[in-house]
């Protein structure tokens, strides 16, 4: 059963508590990334018969495998998928930025250019839960920036295919090429490069223990998006809150995995009482109940505070992934809200809406990240270059000041550089 805490009675300890996971995957993961930069393909092949049960000759997916995979999919759900892309390429269009160059001094010219990322590599995970969303999400705004190639490594089922599903995804969005391997033997291939899976300039995507710390141990060699903890949400409710409603928000995270974090603030003793209650009902009901209850047990709280202005402060605090405000008036308090991941306003807009179907971006900074980082956006599959030019005669003119500024510093090569064009002069 979650546990109901009245704020100011408890330690801020067991307020601000996180689920975390204990286990050191580090070794391991090291392990795989050597022996995938060693033998490469070959590497590739033995892990996924021994993680993934599959014995594969290739590990490209070919067109003829999604085009198989797209018509085993209720049409329905293509449909679907093509509405929420349609929504997440309206809203990420939205975040393109423009080069821009300044000439306002006689003899400066000065700007920057916005450069897509030329590879990309998603990585989408397929085990205990396939996420074709995590494609769109993940794939669009990499489209728009203008990636040069866009690949996907997501692992395979016993028979060797991929789940459809993501494959029809994967189509939809414009995914160049999409490969058969997981966990962090695919982030290893994806930095290094294997004879089949091309070296990428950046990974994204979410992914278990594993995956996360390959993606840490690639970092330099690679960019990476995040590191990505376990799911949160946080529900900000009143009294007049349907319990219901917030009992099933709260389970849409606590379903994702046992250290997922499922928060409740209110003002209302009887509406944390009604939900406590409410989540007992519905968590025999769900396909994912044993996750749903593990992670309800260990990390769920709800927090009893005086004031929505109290609720507001705890949220700014834990900076969650998801924050819900299950108000009247979410935009009154909109502007308060500091650190969180995605928003969601009002009674009747479910943290799933952003999953799926909204248009932002539902990859997200976890663990409190949210207090210095963003959602995944265009700005992630772009780099900027800065570039400087002086005439002879604008040089002239700062040319002293320059060197004085690195003359202060006590590096006087950099001060003769600018020096010794004022003596070419003379």
């Amino acid at each position: 059963m979650i546990s109901i805490y009245a704020y100011g009675e408890v330690s801020h300890a067991e307020i601000f508590a996180r689920g975390t996971a204990t286990t050191d995957v580090s070794a391991i993961v090291s392990d795989i990334i050597e022996n995938v930069k060693q033998c490469g393909d070959n590497a590739l092949f033995e892990y996924c018969e021994k993680f993934d049960k599959a014995k594969l000759s290739k590990l490209v997916v070919t067109e003829e495998e999604i085009d198989e995979a797209i018509n085993s999919v209720d049409p329905k759900f293509i449909k679907i998928i093509e509405k929420a892309a349609v929504n997440i390429r309206s809203f990420h269009e939205k975040q393109l930025r423009n080069s821009f160059i300044i000439n306002e001094a006689d003899g400066i010219v000065m700007g920057q250019k916005i450069i897509p990322i030329e590879k990309v590599g998603l990585y989408v995970p397929g085990g205990t839960a396939a996420y074709p969303s995590t494609v769109l999400m993940d794939s669009i705004p990499a489209k728009i920036a203008g990636c040069k190639e866009i690949c996907i490594t997501t692992p395979p089922d016993c028979q060797g295919k991929v789940n459809p599903y993501i494959l029809a995804a994967a189509r939809i969005a414009g995914v160049d090429r999409i490969f058969k391997v997981g966990g962090a033997q695919a982030i290893a291939a994806l930095a290094y490069g294997t004879e089949t899976i091309p070296k990428v300039d950046k990974i994204v995507g979410p992914g278990n223990a594993f995956v996360a710390e390959a993606k840490k141990q690639v970092f330099g060699l690679v960019s990476i998006d995040m590191i990505a903890g376990p799911s949160e949400v946080l529900v900000v409710a009143d009294s007049k809150s349907n319990p219901a409603f917030v009992a099933a928000d709260l389970l849409s995270q606590a379903e994702h995995d046992k250290m997922a974090s499922a928060v409740l603030v209110t003002d209302s003793m009887e509406l944390a009482q009604l939900v406590s209650s409410e989540l007992e009902k519905q968590i025999p009901q769900l396909e994912r109940k044993e996750i749903a209850r593990t992670s309800i047990d260990n990390n769920g709280k709800i927090i009893v505070v005086d004031d929505l202005n109290k609720a507001v402060e705890i949220s700014n605090e834990i900076a969650p992934e998801h924050l819900e405000l299950c108000l009247d008036n979410p935009f009154d308090y909109l502007d308060k809200i500091k650190h969180a991941g995605s928003i969601f306003m009002g009674r009747y807009c479910p943290e799933a809406l952003g999953d799926y179907f909204a248009g932002p971006n539902h990859t997200l900074p976890t663990t409190g990240t949210a207090r210095f980082s963003s959602p995944l956006s265009v700005d992630d599959f772009v780099k900027k270059s800065q570039y400087t030019y002086y005439t002879k005669d604008a040089l002239v003119n700062v040319a002293k000041d320059v060197a004085f500024f690195a003359e202060k510093e006590g590096l006087t090569a950099h001060a003769k550089s600018a020096i010794i064009r004022l003596e070419e002069k003379k």
